[in-house]
């Protein structure tokens, strides 16, 4: 039986910005299961305009590789207006070097994909 309490993830809201389907929806079946509130965008620019209008959102996870605007541009956006909210990069093209560049656009950390679902709740629980 699920007991709420302050601390209960059914208050969390989770902002999900990636454009591949198939990626999007295996992190809402997983985050789903964990009992968090997914908010789901297909590109950077509206992650940017979710993050600055939703004060309820209290980690990002942003594909790096999405169109309009990529998730290195929408993290650096958003860090110009908000510095404490977690970014947490996902990608499957990771290369030498893109760790860096990650890090300097202003996430917090980057998951390779494909992620286990344990890894993955582990890295959200250590933010939120």
């Amino acid at each position: 039986m699920h007991k709420k309490t302050e601390e209960d993830p059914l208050q969390k809201a989770i902002l999900l910005a990636e454009d591949d389907a198939l990626s999007s929806s295996y992190f809402q079946s997983v985050l789903s299961g964990e009992k968090y509130i997914v908010i789901t965008v297909e590109n950077g620019d509206d992650a940017v305009d979710v993050v600055r209008y939703n004060p309820n959102i209290a980690i990002v996870l942003m594909d790096i590789k999405m169109p309009i605007k990529s998730g290195i541009e929408a993290a650096r956006e958003i860090r110009s207006f908000n510095k404490e909210i977690p970014l947490i990069a996902q990608t499957a093209f990771a290369l030498a070097g893109d760790r860096e560049t990650i890090l300097e656009a202003g996430f917090n950390e980057y998951i390779s994909k494909p992620i286990s679902r344990k890894d993955l709740i582990a890295t959200i629980q250590k933010y939120i």
